[in-house]
Formats: structure tokens, C-alpha cells, sequence
């Protein structure tokens, strides 16, 4: 590998950075790609002081840095896709269109199209290759991993990608940047939406969908109170209200359905899996994608409904050879709202997945 060009996505943080000095010591070409991303300009702007820490970092290597403006790409496939999924009434996943469009879209089109061998980043996930053929594992951190916001990824992708801190514990990584004395090395780890950082997702939403006020009502029709939108609430979701009529009955409620037309949200005292109004053991996926070929029907796999989540029991249903008719089959009966992402797993191999219908 020695020489090989690589174009390292860095974002100011520790993982990024110590993916950037590990190529480097490896005799890799190494070039720093900072990408910038819209912010909306109400909210506190950080990405002047991450492009600062990412520069920092390649003048401590001694490598080119460069900048790269994704704003557009950003803003249309991420921003305008969040939003327009919750006012359908679906509940999306940003983080995993901002991997598909952005860093494996836009920085990677770019990339290639200068010349690069390669271009890396600080996900904590592994790439093995098989017979030619490239798989996406889990990363040896298993409280760090992050294979299921990479589920879009395919084959073009994972042969020209690379994944340095993927094989390593959280502790190693920050070791590792004390030793190459990283000027970063300290610097906390970064939290919230892709880019964009920690936001409250209502508070966020309510600047480009206008609040509307709309009952609240019990599994009976009853009137419990009200709600701001019922777009703002997830099916599940622990649901917070001044109740019109106080009861001794201080029970938390559960979002257990919506009617977006109507403006109405149903709560249940039911934990989320206790509501039986919501539960199911089939859903049928859209957008599917298997990165390293077509899943078996009827073999025993395990999926993820979120972001290291639990490890559920299922089966793939998969009719048509385009993959347009495909249906997770789960063990249990569990609660999942259209929009999301399901992703499926043989033990640490992850298969790919698809967005619920």
C-alpha cells in the first residue's frame, strides 16, 4: 500500500485524525479532507472551530489539507429529507443518508474522480475481503460500532474505503493520539446528528414545520389532552402532556398511533412493547440493499431497529429477484415506525437492510 493515495475525511475529532496519522505511518499519501456541510443559521456554528482542529491536525502531520464544500448535497439529501419524512408521518434516519449522500456519496465521487486509491474515515467498522468479494463487519469496539448507519454501502464502495481505528477499543484510539501527539487528542467525542451535532429534533423540526395543535386520545377515542403535532412524536415514544382531567393514575403514556391527516396522536399506558395495537413480527422494506449478495430465505439472522441496538431474532422474505418485494420476519413481536432503518446481521457481518414501508 505503500504510496497509495488516500483522501482522509476529517472532522476535527480523535477518530478522524488518528485514521489520518495511522495511513501516514503506514506509507500512505495521505491527504486531509475537511467536509463542509450546511448549518442553519439559528443554531451555534461549529463547524469554523472543527475545520481548525482538522487543519491543526494536518500541520502536526505535515499534510495537505483541503476543504471541501458538500452544503448542497448536504442540505437536499439529508436536511430536506428529514423533514419531508416527518411531515409524511415517517420517522427517518439523517445519520445514515448523510453516509450514503454525503460521505460515500459526495466525498467519495470526489475523491476518485482526483485520483485517489482510497479514501478512509474513523468509523468503527471492518472491511474483510473474501474471494473478491468485500464485507462490512462490525467494529472491534462493540460499544462504538457503527455498521448499522453504513448499510447503504456497497461493493464500489467498501474495495476503495478504509477503516483504520475499525479493528481497535475507543481507549487504543485515544492512546494513539497522545502518542502521535495530536493536538486533538483530548478533545471530547462528538454527539447528535451527522455534522449538525446534539439538537433537539422537535426543537429543530418546529423551525421548518409550523406547530399545529391536536388532541391527544386514549385507546377508547377519549380526549386526554393536547399536542403540538402529531408529526413531532415517534410511534413509541414516551408521549409528556397536561392531562385535561387529573387522575391518581400517574402512569407514563406511550405514542401507539398517529393520524397525520387529522392531527390526532393515541397514547397507551402500555410500555411500547406491551401495546399490541402497535406490535408486529412483519414489515416490508423499500430501498433494500445487500452489500455482499442476496440473503438466503428462511435462514435465521438477527436485525437492529436502531443504533446498537438490541440483537433481534428474524427471517428474509425476499420474492422478487429486484428485491423490491422484501419482508423482515421477526421472532417477537416488536414496534417499529415506517421510516426507519432495519438492518440485518449474520453474527458480525452485516448484510445491509432497508427502510420500513
Amino acid at each position: 500500500m505503500r504510496g497509495k493515495k488516500v483522501y482522509v475525511g476529517m472532522s476535527g475529532g480523535v477518530d478522524s485524525s488518528v485514521s489520518a496519522a495511522l495511513l501516514q505511518a503506514r506509507g500512505f499519501d495521505v491527504t486531509g479532507v475537511f467536509i463542509r456541510v450546511w448549518q442553519p443559521d439559528w443554531m451555534e456554528c461549529t463547524w469554523r472551530e472543527d475545520r481548525l482542529d482538522a487543519m491543526r491536525v494536518c500541520v502536526a502531520l505535515n499534510i495537505p489539507f483541503v476543504t471541501l464544500d458538500l452544503e448542497k448535497e448536504y442540505k437536499r439529501e439529508v436536511v430536506d429529507y428529514m423533514i419531508s419524512e416527518y411531515v409524511a408521518g415517517r420517522t427517518p434516519n439523517p445519520d445514515v443518508m448523510c453516509n450514503r449522500y454525503v460521505k460515500f456519496g459526495g466525498f467519495f465521487d470526489w475523491a476518485m474522480k482526483r485520483g485517489a486509491d482510497y479514501i478512509a474515515t474513523g468509523h468503527y467498522v471492518q472491511i474483510k475481503e473474501e474471494n473478491g468479494t468485500f464485507k462490512l463487519v462490525s467494529g472491534t469496539d462493540q460499544n462504538k460500532d457503527q455498521t448499522y448507519f453504513l448499510w447503504t454501502l456497497t461493493q464500489r464502495e467498501l474495495s476503495k474505503t478504509l477503516f483504520p481505528v475499525g479493528d481497535m477499543e475507543k481507549s487504543e484510539t485515544r492512546a494513539l493520539a497522545r502518542k502521535f501527539k495530536l493536538p486533538v487528542a483530548e478533545k471530547k467525542d462528538s454527539q447528535g446528528l451527522c455534522f449538525i451535532g446534539k439538537v433537539n429534533m422537535k426543537e429543530f423540526l418546529s423551525h421548518y414545520i409550523k406547530p399545529r395543535r391536536g388532541k391527544i386520545l386514549n385507546e377508547f377515542g377519549e380526549t386526554l389532552g393536547e399536542h403540538d403535532g402529531s408529526v413531532f412524536l415517534t410511534l413509541g415514544e414516551r408521549c409528556g402532556f397536561a392531562p385535561i382531567k387529573k387522575t391518581a393514575d400517574e402512569k407514563p403514556y406511550y405514542v401507539i398511533s398517529r393520524d397525520i391527516e387529522k392531527n390526532t396522536v393515541t397514547v397507551s399506558h402500555k410500555s411500547p412493547m406491551g401495546a399490541l395495537s402497535v406490535e408486529k413480527k412483519e414489515y416490508n422494506l423499500k430501498s433494500t440493499n445487500w452489500i455482499s449478495g442476496i440473503p438466503e430465505t428462511g435462514n435465521r439472522y438477527h436485525a437492529r431497529i436502531r443504533h446498537l441496538g438490541e440483537f433481534l431474532p428474524c427471517e428474509i422474505e425476499i420474492k422478487e429477484s429486484n428485491q423490491k418485494n422484501t419482508k423482515i420476519v421477526f421472532e417477537n413481536h416488536t414496534v417499529i415506525a415506517s421510516g426507519q432503518s432495519i438492518v440485518v446481521y449474520d453474527g458480525k457481518e452485516c448484510l445491509g437492510g432497508g427502510i420500513v414501508i
